[in-house]
């Protein structure tokens, strides 16, 4: 995703969450205030139904506003998840740069010596590690690209 289109979908976001909010509102405002008959056939006293009406309209803008904020979001979640591989990836190969001068020092016992076991350790912990490191910023280089 380009710079310039993630401030085209930040602003576009912005407006439509603005609109949904106000039109809500609106509506809330201009909603009728006459008391309407409860379910058990009693009538609400008008301060009652003021404040239910008052409770609703907050709870509809709350919905309009998390909505509006999760489409606001939402470009940041994909840029965040490739971000969240790399990093990853990053400390992935942090044991390969510690335990390779190692692997490379007890090369020559890696059939028997007295570095033996020191080799194959190494070698174990220095292949996985590569693996998930190389993976994760394989990873992330096709969900750059998707």
């Amino acid at each position: 995703m380009k710079p310039e289109s993630i401030g085209r979908v930040l602003g576009i976001g912005v407006r439509v969450a603005g609109r949904v909010a106000g039109q809500r509102i609106a509506a809330a405002a201009t909603a009728p205030t006459e008391p309407q008959v409860a379910a058990n056939a009693q009538v609400q006293s008008a301060g009652n139904f003021q404040a239910a009406q008052a409770g609703r309209a907050v709870a509809q803008t709350g919905r309009g506003v998390a909505k509006g904020v999760g489409g606001l979001l939402r470009p940041f979640k994909r840029v965040g998840g490739i971000l969240w591989l790399e990093i990853t990836g990053a400390f992935f190969l942090l044991p390969v740069v510690v335990f390779a001068p190692t692997v490379w020092r007890t090369r020559m016992s890696w059939a028997s010596g007295p570095d033996h076991k020191t080799f194959l350790a190494s070698a174990i912990v220095v292949g996985i590690f590569l693996y998930l490191g190389v993976s994760s910023f394989w990873r992330a280089s096709r969900k750059s690209k998707a």
